[in-house]
């Protein structure tokens, strides 16, 4: 009986992690949650298409999918590093209820695991900023990085998806 409230004890204490994919925009380490993304592949060819914003890249098709391209950088309004070659992007694949998107990054993506513990609230004058853009789930704290932490499904406003989906 005396092991089991050891092992009760012990099992109360197991800290609850998220799994992020890491990615750089600019000089900045961001993160999504894992199960807020589909697939990661390197981007494919993108045709471009009229009358939708900047930041919206094109169009690719990805296994048989066609769906829209999103420049993250571009979209944040973060400078790209200059001298960084334009060689091989990658793009996450991010499934919603009514629509499917990809984000480009410039570096090949890494899986991070961190403590929930580690990850706080972004500066409440950030989210007042931008009431609209919601879409910072918080900072996360590993070693010497902060990563920020996106919520994907929040980077569009509602009016852009319902473009998207015209």
């Amino acid at each position: 009986m005396e092991s089991q409230n050891i092992r009760d004890k012990k099992d109360a204490s197991v800290e609850v992690k998220v799994h992020l994919i890491v990615f750089k925009l600019g000089t900045e380490e961001y993160g999504v949650r894992i199960d807020q993304v589909k697939e990661v592949t390197i981007t494919p060819e993108i045709t471009r298409m009229p009358k939708t914003p900047s930041f919206i890249k094109g169009v690719s098709n990805i296994r048989g999918d066609i769906i829209a391209i999103m420049d993250l950088e571009e979209r944040f309004g973060i400078e790209r590093l200059s001298g960084q070659p334009d060689r091989h992007t990658y793009t996450l694949v991010m499934e919603a209820k009514d629509y499917t998107m990809g984000f480009i990054v410039r570096e090949v993506p890494q899986s991070l695991t961190l403590p929930v513990s580690s990850i706080d609230k972004a500066p409440s004058f950030i989210q007042d900023i931008n009431i609209n853009e919601n879409f910072i789930e918080g900072i996360g704290k590993i070693d010497n990085r902060l990563i920020i932490v996106l919520d994907i499904y929040k980077i569009l406003t509602s009016d852009e998806i319902m473009e998207l989906k015209a």
